[in-house]
């Protein structure tokens, strides 16, 4: 039974893990220096029947003020973790279980990227533990500026709208480089909910949330 068992069940699913991580890894070598422009969130939203909107900006024709404000509202520590902020995450648990429910994620900019670029939005912690096995990939293979760069540029800034210079456009009619401080904060603002937030650019919520991310700019450390 247990050789039965290993042979239809247990091999299968190893053969499966060990090829998809071979073709991740195969991906980050690939798109090490050229343009991402393709992501599995964006395949789902094609899927669905939705149109995809991205244009690739390269890391300095982005505005310095989007940098800054990725860094100081996502992942205040991205220069100098290893792609995980385990005091963030402890901090997200003892919120979500003082809730009961999951109100924080406690993710860094690496493991959103994992997720956006390989997974889907699903919470599972099957899904936890292949973004954390991804992320350990990224940031062996790619330096923090490129995990940077590839993250403002697919990141799902509205319905169909990804990547920082497809949001500065639809949303400012400008090119990333051109984003103010402002417009940088508010557009980083929209992530945690960009379908709902894209349409609703006046919510309080939104706006308070800018507010904290303009305060904190200054401050984040640039890779």
């Amino acid at each position: 039974m247990f050789r039965w068992f290993f042979k239809w069940i247990i091999t299968p699913l190893l053969v499966l893990f060990i090829s998809f991580h071979l073709l991740v890894a195969g991906l980050l070598v690939l798109w090490g220096n050229t343009p991402v422009n393709h992501s599995a969130f964006m395949l789902w939203h094609r899927l669905s029947g939705g149109s995809v909107t991205q244009n690739w900006v390269d890391y300095e024709n982005i505005a310095k003020a989007a940098k800054q404000a990725a860094i100081a509202s996502e992942d205040g520590k991205f220069a100098t973790h290893h792609g995980f902020d385990f005091d963030s995450m402890q901090a997200a648990a003892q919120a979500n279980e003082a809730k009961g429910v999951a109100v924080a994620g406690g993710s860094t900019i690496s493991q959103q990227l994992a997720k956006n670029l390989f997974l889907t939005s699903h919470r599972s912690y099957l899904r936890k533990g292949e973004e954390a096995i991804i992320t350990l990939m990224m940031e062996t293979l790619w330096t923090k500026q490129r995990i940077l760069e590839v993250y403002l540029n697919v990141a799902e800034f509205g319905e169909g709208i990804y990547g920082i210079d497809a949001a500065a456009r639809h949303y400012f009619q400008r090119s990333a480089a051109n984003l103010s401080r402002e417009q940088a904060a508010l557009l980083i603002s929209l992530l945690p909910n960009p379908k709902y937030y894209g349409k609703n650019l006046n919510a309080k919520r939104l706006k308070n949330k800018q507010r904290i991310v303009l305060r904190r700019m200054n401050a984040a450390q640039l890779p």
